[in-house]
């Protein structure tokens, strides 16, 4: 279970997320932030996912990615589908991306699912990823989800530590993507969004 964050006091909406430290932060991503959405994806891609991703998927110009995130910004599916960003000072160094659960066995009413979490790994281990997941979750419980789910690559270890330490737990589902040399299996890891 996730501990709830404390709300703001002075009634800010819950799309703004304070933090005790003036130098990191975690917002709604703008139409501005495509290209360093962009650039942080790649970048994670390319040193994280070497041994997962066909060389294909690496190689994507920055501009074509950029142009699908301004597109999740500015068109999202739905309300619930959201694009938040990790700051440190003015620089982009991680986002997260989420939205209704996708699993036809899941209700999308009651279950978030949290499609894409990437920290660039030059500023890992500073705490990023943990207040995205939090602000995440903050969004998740608004908009009355109780679970959350995520699919990670198995070979992922880093991931699959990372969420495991924040609460979650693999729910014994699996699939495999063709990443298209060979299929790469995927762990889907849930967590329930009650109080704690």
């Amino acid at each position: 279970m996730i501990p709830r964050r404390p709300g703001p006091a002075d009634g800010r909406p819950p799309s703004t997320y304070p933090d005790a430290v003036a130098d990191v932060s975690v917002r709604p991503a703008c139409a501005a932030d495509a290209e360093r959405v962009a650039r942080v994806q790649l970048s994670t891609w390319r040193t994280a996912y070497a041994g997962l991703l066909p060389a294909e998927a690496l190689a994507v110009p920055e501009v074509q990615v950029a142009a699908l995130w301004l597109g999740a910004v500015e068109s999202p599916p739905s309300p619930r589908h959201r694009l938040l960003v990790a700051l440190e000072r003015d620089e982009l160094v991680g986002f997260a991306a989420s939205g209704p659960a996708s699993d036809e066995e899941l209700d999308p009413a009651s279950t978030a699912e949290l499609l894409t979490l990437l920290v660039e790994p030059r500023w890992g281990r500073r705490g990023h990823g943990s207040r995205l997941v939090a602000a995440s979750v903050q969004d998740w419980r608004a908009d009355g989800a109780s679970t959350a789910v995520a699919w990670v690559w198995e070979r992922d270890e880093a991931s699959r530590s990372f969420l495991r330490s924040a609460g979650w737990a693999a729910d014994g589902a699996a699939r495999g993507l063709d990443t298209g040399p060979r299929v790469q299996r995927q762990l889907r890891f849930h967590t329930d969004l009650g109080e704690a």
